[in-house]
This record gives C-alpha cells, sequence and structure tokens, in this order.
C-alpha cells in the first residue's frame, strides 16, 4: 500500500509532497520561549485549524498551497460532508485572527487507505484538498516532509503546536493563543511495552511514534488531534508525525502516539481501539467545553 507522497501523487497532488516550496520549513519568526506556553505570531507559519461549522475541531498542517495532512479520525463519521469544514490559516489567535489569516474552504478529504476508523488504528491519516490556493506569507508557510535518510533518536528534542484545552475540562482561553510544547522522543520499544495489550496483541505499529514525558502532567490532547510534531534537522522544520491519539492526557506512561507518514504501510497488525483520539467534546459547544481530558499541558 501507498506511502503518504505515493498516496498523495496519485490522488493529484502531482508530486507536490515530495517537492514541497524552497520556502517550506523555515519560519521568519524564530523567537521561543522553552517551557512557555504561548507560541510567538507567525512562529508555526504551518499550523492550521481545521474548523468544523466555525468552530476549532482539530489541527492541520500546511503541505503545499492546496494540500493539508491531519488525523483521519477527525473526519469521522463526516468524510463525505466537506461543507462542514474550513480551514483557519495564518490565525496565531482563533479569538482574533486578524486580517492576514486566510480562511478557505474544503474541496474533499482522503482517509489513507488502510486506515480502520478506530480509535488507535495505524494510518490515521488523511490528506484535505483546498478549495483553493492559500497565499504564501510570513504566517502562512509549509512544512518540510522528512526524506528516508532522515533518523529521530530516542530524547531528539521536538515539538507540538495546537488550540486545544490547557487543562481537564478548561478550553484555550480568549484569545486561544496557539499552544506549543517541547516533548522529547521515545524509544519505540519502552513505548510498545508502556501500551502492551497482552494475549500477543500491541497498541504500537510500526508507523507510531511516541513523544512526550513518562512523569506525565505535559501533552496534547483534545483539540489538538492532527496537529503537527516538529524536528529540526539541519536548521529546517520537519513533520516528524501527526497527533493521534493516547490514553487519557498527560498521564503517567500514556505518552502521546503520533503517526509517521512515511512508515503508514509497513506496521503489523492494528491498535485495539483503545486509546483515546484528541478531538474536542462533540456537543455543537465551543472547543474543549466539557471534556473530560486537557490539551496541551505545561
Amino acid at each position: 500500500c501507498p506511502t503518504l507522497e505515493v498516496w498523495g501523487a496519485a490522488l493529484g497532488t502531482g508530486g507536490l509532497l515530495s517537492t514541497a516550496p524552497p520556502a517550506c520549513g523555515k519560519p521568519q519568526q524564530l523567537n521561543r520561549i522553552v517551557g512557555g506556553e504561548d507560541s510567538t505570531d507567525a512562529e508555526w507559519p504551518w499550523v492550521v485549524s481545521i474548523q468544523k461549522n466555525g468552530t476549532h475541531h482539530c489541527a492541520g498542517t500546511l503541505l503545499t498551497s492546496r494540500w493539508v495532512v491531519t488525523a483521519a479520525h477527525c473526519f469521522k463519521g463526516t468524510l463525505n460532508k466537506p461543507s462542514q469544514f474550513s480551514v483557519l490559516l495564518g490565525a496565531w489567535q482563533l479569538g482574533n485572527p486578524g486580517p492576514r489569516s486566510q480562511e478557505v474552504g474544503i474541496a474533499w478529504v482522503q482517509s489513507h487507505p488502510v486506515y480502520s476508523w478506530k480509535e488507535g488504528s495505524r494510518a490515521d491519516i488523511a490528506l484535505v484538498r483546498l478549495e483553493r490556493s492559500v497565499h504564501f506569507s510570513e504566517r502562512v508557510l509549509p512544512i518540510c516532509l522528512p526524506d528516508s535518510s532522515v533518523r529521530l533518536s530516542p530524547n531528539t528534542r521536538c515539538w507540538i503546536a495546537g488550540w486545544g484545552s490547557i487543562r481537564d475540562a478548561v478550553p484555550l482561553p480568549h484569545p486561544q493563543t496557539l499552544q506549543k510544547l517541547e516533548v522529547p522522543i521515545i524509544d519505540s520499544e519502552i513505548c510498545s511495552r508502556l501500551y502492551w495489550r497482552g494475549a500477543g496483541q500491541g497498541a504500537i505499529t510500526e508507523d507510531m511514534l511516541c513523544a512526550g514525558y513518562l512523569e506525565g502532567r505535559r501533552d496534547a490532547c483534545l483539540g489538538d488531534s492532527g496537529g503537527p510534531l516538529m524536528c529540526q534537522v539541519e536548521g529546517t522544520w520537519l513533520l516528524a508525525g501527526i497527533i493521534s491519539w493516547g490514553e487519557g492526557c498527560a498521564e503517567r506512561d500514556r505518552p502521546g502516539v503520533h503517526i509517521k507518514h512515511e512508515r503508514v504501510c509497513t506496521g503489523r497488525g492494528r491498535g485495539r481501539g483503545r486509546g483515546r483520539s484528541r478531538l474536542p467534546a462533540e456537543q455543537g459547544a465551543q472547543r474543549g467545553i466539557g471534556s473530560e481530558d486537557p490539551g496541551i499541558m505545561t
């Protein structure tokens, strides 16, 4: 079955997923407060808000001027209803997106062909085709995809970002500034043991990458689904994974699980669906209200 690049080409991306613009992965604003919560304006210009009926629903990552990648479970039951969704780009603060933000409708969504629509399933990835091309600017730029030679060793420091709830049942307060968190890559064997199901069933497949803190307290959760796990290699930001699932949020020995786009076809077997996806509460209310778990926590 296809990798993201091959699969994307079959969907009509014309090879753009493997040949992103030269500006990819190079934000023009590099200021950062390590250990802080708020990102700075234009710090992560490829992070987008996928809106459902005008409310933040999931995050995503801009790959080209017409393509966004996110988690497939964000569209469970609504895959054929793209009119309910739009993508907000360049909005550092959702409560005050500003005149330089861009909102674009979604033409269609394609989940990965091997995704099973069960929480914790492998290949939890979807490509989103925008209705029109976006305009690149300081606030809107694509991320780069790593080539097959890139290897992220355990304890590599990477970053996640999103607009999810900040703690238990507490939505991100106005003006809803994009949150960021530095997370270390966790050895795959350690993560597999942490999520082992017994009876020969493992929750972690080869297309999954764990990152976070074994002691808990800091994590991504509800409302952060589909957002990027970003790692900087030789001065360029690469998309290392897509926020997918975890058991609870910010719990001890339950790090965040991300989908590695280049390995979606090599996983052996599926998780058993016991993990919780990182979606906000589905009651038509504001993002995070009524949820049981926190979002990016610091």
